[in-house]
């Protein structure tokens, strides 16, 4: 089986290839750069470890006018669009219409071209309009969310005359694990690793949070049962549903052996919710033959070096 992936300088990207490449199927993802042109030093080991488990091709992205001419290219069984335009997405001011032009460039034109498919299948976010469930109402959550999910509404639109089914992959708060952006876990462990306190502003808040590994593996056996006939309309996987500050302690007990010694975390106290309090996905992953300690030892070594215990 041949997917063709999109998005391939995103934390899900190297994963989701390697979980479809373990699963016998051939991963082509299109990138816009080649591994040491992009800025940002996680978006080259990304692309790096990108090549290890996938094919390639470089100076194209999609959305661009050359990607039509990729989807002709060749028989593909499993299309998987992640790509979706992210910048300053966390700012109240992120051009949701900018975005969605971007997501859905030149996709009237890629059905046509993509020859054999069964099935497609599309990310989207547990941020968008009336995903997952929590504090009503289930309202976009933020700009980018609204994006993600007009994204989806409008290629279920541009699809609805086509032969391939549409299929949906609700991803929950951001995955964690390497690779991931300088904030969230990574920020904790740079703190602790300097012997810094790690501090959580924002510990009421109820999300999910899942490993990314254990994501892209639920996504990987989603998509592969797209092709071969019946499949869920949308899978949205949820591993730790529970406050912030309390994953963050779960964080921090599952760290302490790895350093050797004690750090701090505080909880400081909220008393301002500007989002909603509850906002998570709605189905319990099963972990199957997944190994949460193996996941979990590799956080502190992806981030940097254990520091000598100085006690």
């Amino acid at each position: 089986m041949r997917a063709l992936l999109t998005g391939g300088s995103s934390l899900t990207e190297p994963w989701f290839a390697r979980a479809v490449h373990a699963r016998g199927c051939h991963a082509v993802t299109a990138l816009r750069r080649l591994c040491d042109e992009y800025a940002e030093s996680i978006r080259v080991q990304r692309a790096i470890e990108l090549k290890n488990v996938a094919e390639c091709i470089f100076g194209i992205a999609s959305g661009d006018a050359q990607f039509p001419n990729l989807c002709k290219r060749e028989r593909w069984d499993l299309p998987c669009h992640h790509a979706a335009e992210v910048g300053n997405c966390r700012s109240p001011t992120f051009d949701v219409e900018r975005a969605v032009a971007a997501n859905t460039r030149n996709f009237p034109v890629v059905p046509r071209g993509i020859r054999g498919v069964a099935g497609e299948v599309l990310t989207g976010s547990v941020f968008g309009a009336s995903e997952g469930e929590g504090t009503p109402p289930l309202d976009a959550f933020s700009p980018y969310g609204g994006s993600k999910g007009l994204t989806a509404t409008l290629i279920r639109q541009l699809r609805s005359g086509a032969r391939a089914s549409f299929r949906k992959f609700v991803t929950p708060n951001d995955p964690f694990g390497s690779y991931e952006e300088p904030r969230f876990c990574a920020y904790f462990m740079r703190q602790w690793q300097s012997g810094e306190v790690g501090e959580v502003r924002a510990p009421a808040y109820v999300r999910d949070n899942i490993h990314v590994d254990l994501l892209t593996g639920t996504c990987a056996r989603f998509a592969e049962s797209v092709p071969g006939g019946p499949a869920p309309i949308r899978v949205s996987p949820s591993l730790y549903a529970e406050r912030q500050g309390a994953f963050r302690g779960r964080l921090h007990a599952a760290t302490y052996n790895r350093f050797g010694h004690d750090r701090c975390l505080v909880l400081r106290e909220q008393t301002e919710f500007t989002k909603p309090r509850i906002r998570v996905n709605t189905a319990c992953t099963e972990m199957r033959d997944w190994n949460e300690d193996a996941a979990w030892d590799a956080i502190p070594s992806f981030c940097g070096p254990t520091p000598t215990n100085t006690k």
